[in-house]
């Protein structure tokens, strides 16, 4: 039985015309080879799968082949052909970056740059996933890359350019791979299935290219892992299951449902989808590119956008002819906005639900919105207003005080006949800037006396003799007095002692409530400044802080306790020398000689008559 080689391995390009999907790649080295302009650093830069390594791997055994062809590519013939083809060449080294990153793995790899290939021109040194080197492991190869052999090549390759020092992409020539298109993907996978003698559906392979996102190594692994799974029958449907992918005819029976505002055919079509084990966000990321699909199929400009099986590409078509718009945007924001909350929801399949709900009532909505009648579907808020009956008085009560005043006419007259009659307790209830009063001749609206001067009315035919106050200045009267019984409070004169009284009384307050502001509070020092203010002395900043935290408890009780609203302190930070620490600093060498010779006078005797000097 032979051993089995993945299709990866097994059909890896060996010349660059057979490199897919890279033609502006192939074309320039193929030039550079014919033309003798090759570069000494070359760095290969693109999304995973898509031939850097296969490029890098063509390129060194292209330029050390011995007979290559005149559009630049390699005999596959020759010693050194064969020898890289049996993977015995010794003049091509490849050196795994992501697991010899270091330094000394570096170093060892400039070490054998200076040894001159045996046979061929070129040694040609690969670097795979080059990014994965430490800074250091980059500094050490700089100047190599800058100024390498005449016979030294390197080739870097890399998922993740932007992670590469910039001097080092400033020593290398630049080639960016792009992804591989569909069609591309699909032309390979078809020309293998043939190799292999595998019956594959055009269909299939459109969804497997679809899967892998432009990685030929992708998509070539998931036909090897399908062909096992089918036996060599490689169909749509079996495709679509062994992918775990929702197929698009469900949303297209979806979309017919919304267009009927069919809520119970959409509710058990999900359902249906529910229990073949797809998730609600799978349904929900589909749903939104299918939507995105038939809004780029109305425009015949951008349906080259549309990645479908090309067996559905023209019932895209249709069915977006058919619907307009505005009705396909409304949709993607509402999915869009269904997914982003997907994950905080908590009943998932209800969340789903909801949202086929609105959906299946989107196309009503969007009727009403453009009814002629009705222009906008919004919802109506009821707005804060008070009605105000009209005050009526026939007759003056005796016990009600009242106004009596004239009228102006039209033309500046006084109406002889019209009296109006102002109660001044509705008028101090009142807060509108109107009045409706009732007189003879009919009803009137004067401005509120509250809020505004009279303007309309004249001097009152009858004023009492007795000096009472109008509305306005029996409200403010009410409002200056106090609570008890009308009389103000006379407030504290503040002293000392009565300052260090109430500072005691709050202290306590502290102690029984266990803050831990008290021993603060007790270190502090008071200061009275005059009659309505103090200041408040802490010996640092902690003790601030802590009293600075009982501002609005403390201004609240002293205020209170001295009936004076203009109370205030301030809290200044001065160091006090009682509560500083003190540090006692051990004596130098010179004042301990100093402290023994006035202890011991022979000591320094004798150093003076032996002329020593001392090392202090």
């Amino acid at each position: 039985m032979d051993q089995f080689i993945v299709s990866a391995r097994k059909y890896r390009p060996q010349n660059f015309s057979t490199v897919v999907g890279q033609q502006h790649i192939t074309t320039t080295l193929k030039n550079a080879i014919r033309n003798q302009q090759l570069a000494h650093a070359f760095l290969f830069c693109g999304p995973r799968g898509v031939g850097k390594t296969t490029c890098a791997r063509i390129l060194a055994k292209t330029i050390n082949c011995e007979n290559h062809s005149n559009d630049g590519e390699a005999c596959n013939t020759c010693s050194s052909c064969s020898s890289f083809n049996e993977g015995s060449s010794l003049n091509i080294h490849e050196l795994d970056a992501a697991s010899n990153n270091s330094v000394d793995d570096i170093r060892s790899l400039v070490e054998q740059v200076r040894f001159a290939p045996q046979a061929g021109k070129y040694k040609v040194y690969i670097v795979d996933e080059v990014h994965m080197l430490s800074t250091s492991a980059f500094n050490a190869f700089l100047k190599t890359l800058e100024e390498p052999p005449p016979y030294a090549i390197f080739i870097l390759a890399t998922t993740e350019k932007h992670k590469i020092l910039p001097t080092i992409l400033s020593r290398c020539q630049i080639f960016d791979f792009k992804r591989i298109t569909i069609n591309d993907t699909v032309e390979h996978l078809q020309e293998i299935c043939d190799k292999e003698a595998i019956q594959a559906e055009p269909a299939a392979l459109q969804v497997i290219a679809q899967k892998s996102e432009g990685c030929m190594r992708d998509s070539l692994s998931i036909l090897d892992k399908i062909v096992s799974f089918t036996n060599g029958e490689l169909t749509y449907k079996n495709t679509l299951e062994h992918l775990n992918i929702l197929d698009a005819e469900y949303y297209f029976r979806m979309m017919d449902y919304m267009l009927a505002q069919d809520l119970s055919g959409a509710m058990l079509l999900f359902d249906d989808i529910n229990r073949k084990g797809f998730e609600g966000d799978m349904v929900l990321s589909g749903f939104a590119e299918f939507i995105r699909n038939l809004l780029l199929s109305k425009d015949s400009k951008v349906a080259s956008l549309v990645e479908v099986v090309e067996t559905f590409r023209n019932r895209y078509i249709d069915i977006a002819s058919n619907l307009e718009a505005g009705f396909l945007v409304t949709a993607l924001n509402l999915l869009n906005e269904a997914e982003i909350h997907y994950k905080g929801a908590r009943n998932k399949r209800l969340h789903v639900e909801m949202l086929l709900i609105r959906l299946c009532y989107l196309k009503q909505a969007i009727e009403v919105v453009n009814d002629g009648s009705r222009k906008k579907l919004t919802e109506s808020k009821p707005l804060n207003f008070r009605l105000l009956q009209p005050v009526v008085r026939k007759e003056v009560q005796p016990n009600k005080k009242s106004e009596t005043v004239t009228t102006v006419g039209e033309k500046g007259n006084t109406n002889s006949g019209a009296r109006l009659i102002i109660d001044e307790d509705i008028i101090s209830k009142t807060q509108n800037s109107t009045l409706n009063i009732a007189v003879k001749d009919g009803e009137h609206k004067i401005p509120d006396p509250t809020l505004a001067s009279r303007p309309a009315l004249q001097e009152p035919v009858s004023k009492p003799s007795t000096g009472k106050l109008g509305s306005l200045a029996r409200l403010r009267q009410q409002v200056s007095n106090t609570n008890q019984g009308g009389t103000a409070i006379k407030s504290i004169t503040l002293t000392d002692e009565l300052l260090t009284l109430a500072w005691q009384e709050y202290i306590e307050q502290l102690k029984t409530l266990r803050n831990p502001a008290v021993q603060s509070f007790e270190l502090a020092e008071l200061r009275l400044n005059d009659t309505s203010s103090f200041t408040v002395v802490v010996p640092n900043n902690l003790q601030q802080k802590f009293i600075d935290g009982e501002r609005i408890p403390l201004s609240e009780f002293l205020q209170t306790r001295f009936h004076n609203r203009n109370l205030t302190y301030q809290l200044i930070v001065e160091q006090r020398e009682d509560l500083l620490i003190k540090i006692e600093i051990p004596p130098n060498s010179r004042e301990r000689f100093t402290q023994m010779a006035a202890h011991y006078p022979l000591v320094k005797e004798l150093k003076d008559r032996l002329k020593l000097e001392l090392d202090y």
